[in-house]
């Protein structure tokens, strides 16, 4: 594996929840904070969520309070619980190491909030 392999997007009305997980490859997610990132269309990829090695856990200001990242050291996942989700937050979701290395990057998953 030499990408990142993104799941769990989908259609989701607002006010609705969708659980995303991510497969890193083992060099990779042992040796580095992990992060979720999105870009929604005509707008740049933002970092929404971080999770350090150690387990740390910090969130850009529109996500926080809504969305949980967690790490499975285990099996290599990193996940993003997103709860309360609002129509702003669609957007295509990636996962990578944070600073994010660019070979990594994969096709993402969609996340659309609409009613």
């Amino acid at each position: 594996q030499v990408q990142m392999v993104e799941s769990g997007g989908g259609l989701v009305q607002p006010g609705g929840s969708l659980r995303l997980s991510c497969a890193a490859p083992g060099s990779i997610f042992n040796s580095n904070d992990m992060g979720w990132y999105r870009q929604a269309p005509g707008k740049e990829r933002e970092l929404v969520a971080v999770i350090s090695s150690g387990g740390s856990t910090n969130f850009v200001g529109s996500v926080k309070g809504r969305f949980i990242i967690s790490r499975d050291n285990g099996k290599n996942m990193v996940h993003l619980q997103m709860n309360s989700l609002k129509p702003e937050d669609t957007a295509v979701y990636y996962c990578n190491a944070v600073p994010w290395i660019r070979r990594l990057w994969g096709q993402g998953t969609q996340v659309t909030v609409s009613s």
